[in-house]
This record gives C-alpha cells, structure tokens and sequence, in this order.
C-alpha cells in the first residue's frame, strides 16, 4: 500500500511541476469553446476547424500576450509533461510533439429540474425529461509522438417523472414511442417519455484513441462531432445524442501551397467516418433491427483569395448494421445515378455549408442546405429544374460582435431553421426529413436525434444576447419554434384524396404545436479556475400533443432551472 501510495503522489507531483501554456483544447459547446469563437469574430484567435469538429480537433492557440476580457480566468490549457531536450530532425519526426503532454478535463456538474415537460438539448447522452435530471463528466486527454488518448465519459440520472403523452396504440407496441402513422413512415425512435422509472445512464462520451502526423489523423472512439457553423441546430450532425462508436481518417485543416511557386490556395479539411447507432429500450420489440451504420464524409475548403470564406459539404448514409455490402456506402458517389429506388434500403442525405467570418467587422454569417435522398425519378438536369426545392431544409444564421466598452463586450446570436416537407409532397406520401422507411429508427441514435436537438419537420427562430464582463457571461434568449409540423400536414395528404379537406380547417389548422422559450442564463468565475452556471427558462407549449381529434385546446406551461459548477485545471 505504501508502495501505491508514492507512485500516486509522484504521479500527481509530475502533473503539476510543468505549468506551460501550449494550447486550449475544448469540449463542444462548452463555456470555453463558446468564448474562443467569440475571440474569433474579433480576430484575436483562429478557428483550428472550418467544419467538421470534435473535442479533438478543437485546439484553440491563443497568445499569452493577447489581451481579451477574460485574460484573469483560467479557460484550461494542454501542458507539457515531457519533451525532448533534442528532438529528432527529419521530415517524419518532423510532423510529431517528441514528447508527452495532457490536459484534464472538468469535473463538470451540471443540473436541471423541469416542471411540466421536458426541455433541453445538445448534452450528449442526457435526456432532460419532467423533473430533476443531472451529469457529470471529468476526464484526461494524454498525446506524444502522434498518439492521442482521450478518456472523457458522462454519467448522468434523470427522475423521469410522469407527464401526459399522446397515444400510439394503434402503431406501437410501447407506448412511449412517437407517434407518427400512415403508410411505411410509421414512425422514429424519439420516445416521448423514456419509460416510467428514474433511470442511471453511463455513456462513454468524448473518449478516443487516435494517431495523428502533421494534419493526418485516424482513430478509433466516441468523440462526438458538430458538422457545420450553426450555433444551435445543424442539419446533419450534432452532440444532442449520445455517443456511439465510430472509425474516422482524414485530414484535419490543412494549409494548401503549390509546391515550389510557393502559392497560397488556402485551407482544406477532410474527413470520412463509420460508426454503429443503436435504437432504444422504447421503440420496438424486434431484437433483429437494434442497430444501423452510419457513414459520414465531409470536405470544407476556405480560398486564400476570399479571407474568412468557409465552404463545405457533408453526405450522411443509414444502412442496416448487418448489411454485407456495407463498404458501398463509403463510395461518396454512391446512389447519385442508378435507379430512382436504388436508396430504398438505405437513408442518404447531403448538407452543402457556407460560412464567412468579417473580423473587421466582428460578423459571422452562415449557411447549410439538406437535401435528403433524391431530387427527382427523372435522374438528369431537369430533375433540379423543376423540384431542386424537394426534400430541401435550410439553416442561416449571424453573430455580431459589438463592442461596448474595455470591461463590457457583447455578441448578437441569430439562427433559423426550417425542416418542413416541401408542399409537392402534398401529391405524394407523408414525409419528414428525419424518418425513413428502411430506416426505421429514423435520424437518431438511443432515442435522441443525431442533428437538430428540437428535431426535424419544424421551424425555428432564436436570437440571442451574450454580454461578457471580467467575471463570467450572461444571455438574454427567445427561442419560438414548431417541432413537427409535419405531424400535421400529413393529414391534408391522404384527407384530400378521399374528399376529406372540407373540414381540415376545423380539425387540424388550429392544432399545431408551438413553443414559446425566453431565458436568462450567467456563467461566473468565482475563482480563476472555479466556474458556476445559473439559467431559468420559461417555455409555453401550445398544443403539446397536437389534439386536433378531441379539439381540446391545450396551453402547458413549463420552467426550466439549470444549475453547473465546473472546475479548470
């Protein structure tokens, strides 16, 4: 036991004796990531992504010497453990830290009680139902010579209490499924309630092995990825759901020069994935369908001829986990010609991003459209004349840095979104971007969706106002959205055929649900190192459960309370 216990405090005693600031390395969404793209609409920091990002790849490298408004707090820093005195010199030894660095992560404690419904998004494998729901995550990333390994798992509880859903009998066997009906897009795995019980979940969360040599990169893990500039909702990818394990190569952003003329072309990103979803204990009873491959590729490209100027595009594929032709799907040409039906056992989507940073004037304005499956039957040019708009979702959305006095700066969040069916599909069948028919969990993964945390066949419109002081943050929000509008223009499809429409304005027209969230929320360093995060939002629901039947007009009125405390090594 004594033995054990000096190797712990010679451990302990090395992790702290070296203090020098490498870089900033942070986890999505988080305080600190939040805060060095903020540093980047002023041009004090570079963005280390131009699209695909996880916690590994977002190192932030931020000048001692720069002075910005929370220059006191300690944001965290990857420190160095060992290095050598005298490095190798070679073009291999070249792209490598000879050495051994590391960060700690956390601990983070975060917090929220709601009062009617559920409500919250983008936490990972944490589903913020009705009552008390907590998380809690620390963990230590180690690198040297190329090797990178990440142990950041979350452990959270959610009381899961009791609140009225709406009833699925005639589709499902559990009843906490989603409701959706009609044809062959029965439904998702989106479970209104997650069961009747309190229930523990321990998911990996940000935790990898992966090799790295200059910007090629490959490994292995759960780390999960934002793909695109939205700050809220992105279409394809996201880390609202739980994790799930994936390989991925490719190359991290890349400067581009053509060789000897030494001219500058600009920036390249490049990644290609494959991972496994699994469905959730509330969907179905069929063992066989638990799991589907999820294979992603994306490419972004920012031209040294326009400064700040982002482009990309991101192609997502669902197919069966047990697919023996599985390695098809990593073809990104795959399904772009061939039979109209060629994707009926597989569920294809492509984003196509544009991002363009204007420090001088502290503006970020960006963009993504989705496209899901195929255009048109026709397979040519005129497919995209006449229906480019089928199937078609959107993203835009500003941040405007604004400038108010050397203790106060603030920042202007704005995002809409809009996943609604395209009307021609009011002469076709029921659709939503997030279901598919072979699919038949949908665009989620354990339950939760994989892209837009509010989920697809909506809209929604925030705007936001972040102002940061020495001492920490606070955001003012309103947040209005529909989570599923489609939920009720399915209803006009198959009502106008048989002669039913005469009486949609009396029975649908009036029953789509609505969501109404103001809040407030503060981060404050109580130390430099010590950080706690208060917010109280207030949503009112309308039409919660779409009762158009009954015409039972319904109003809920739920309060969101988050609390977190977080500590920075």
């Amino acid at each position: 036991m004594k033995f054990i216990i000096k190797r712990i405090v010679f451990i302990t005693f090395l992790l702290t004796i070296n203090i020098s600031f490498l870089t900033a390395q942070e986890a999505l969404k988080s305080t600190e990531e939040e805060y060095y793209d903020f540093l980047s609409l002023q041009g004090l920091v570079e963005r280390p992504t131009l699209g695909y990002r996880t916690l590994s790849d977002s190192v932030w490298q931020l000048d001692d010497n720069t002075e910005h408004v929370w220059g006191n707090n300690n944001l965290g820093s990857t420190k160095i453990l060992w290095q050598a005195a005298t490095p190798a010199d070679n073009w291999f030894a070249n792209g490598l830290f000879q050495g051994f660095k590391y960060k700690i992560f956390g601990p983070e404690w975060f917090n929220s009680y709601n009062t009617a419904a559920p409500y919250g998004q983008n936490d990972g494998a944490l589903w913020q139902g009705k009552g008390y729901n907590t998380a809690l995550t620390t963990g230590l990333r180690l690198e040297g010579y190329g090797f990178e390994l990440t142990f950041k798992p979350q452990i959270s509880w959610m009381q899961n209490l009791e609140f009225d859903i709406m009833d699925n009998n005639a589709y499902y066997s559990n009843k906490y499924a989603y409701i959706w009906g009609y044809g062959s897009n029965k439904g998702v795995d989106a479970p209104q309630r997650f069961g009747d019980k309190s229930f523990w979940n321990y998911d990996w969360g940000d935790s990898e092995v992966r090799w790295t040599w200059n910007t090629f990169t490959f490994g292995f893990g759960t780390e999960s990825i934002w793909l695109g500039s939205a700050w809220l909702n992105p279409i394809l990818h996201s880390n609202n759901a739980a994790s799930y394990p994936k390989f991925d190569i490719g190359l991290r952003k890349t400067k581009l020069t053509i060789p000897y003329l030494n001219y500058d072309l600009g920036y390249l990103e490049a990644r290609m994935w494959l991972g496994k979803l699994s469905e959730s204990k509330y969907f179905d009873t069929d063992e066989t369908n638990n799991n589907n491959q999820i294979t992603g590729m994306s490419v972004y490209f920012s031209p040294a001829l326009l400064d700040g100027l982002v482009l990309g595009i991101n192609k997502i594929c669902l197919s069966k986990w047990d697919d023996d032709e599985y390695y098809k799907y990593l073809n990104p040409f795959y399904g772009m010609k061939g039979s109209y039906h060629q994707n009926e056992v597989e569920d294809q989507k492509i984003s196509i991003s544009a991002d363009y940073i204007i420090p001088k004037g502290g503006i970020d304005v960006f963009m993504e459209l989705g496209i899901d499956d195929h255009i048109n039957a026709t397979e040519s040019i005129d497919s995209y004349i006449t229906h480019y708009w089928h199937t078609f979702v959107y993203t835009f959305g500003l941040k405007k840095q604004i400038d108010i006095n050397e203790t106060f700066n603030g920042e202007l969040l704005f995002e809409w979104n809009n996943t609604e069916m395209s009307q021609d599909f009011q002469m076709h069948w029921s659709y939503n971007f997030g279901f598919h028919s072979a699919i038949t969990q949908g665009y989620t993964n354990k339950g939760q969706w994989l892209g837009s945390g509010i989920g697809y066949g909506g809209q929604s419109q925030y705007l936001g106002f972040k102002l940061y002081y020495p001492k920490g943050n606070s955001l003012i929000y309103i947040h209005r959205y529909n989570p599923d509008n489609n939920f009720l223009f399915k209803e006009a499809i198959y009502k106008v055929a048989t002669g039913e429409n005469g009486e949609l304005h009396k029975t649908t027209w009036n029953y789509y649900k609505g969501i109404l969230a103001i809040g407030v929320q503060s981060n404050y360093y109580f130390t430099n190192s010590f950080e706690g995060m208060l917010g109280i939002t207030y949503s009112r629901i309308v039409n919660p459960l779409y009762n158009q039947a009954s015409q039972k007009y319904e109003v809920w009125n739920n309060i969101n309370f988050n609390l977190a405390l977080k500590y920075s090594f």
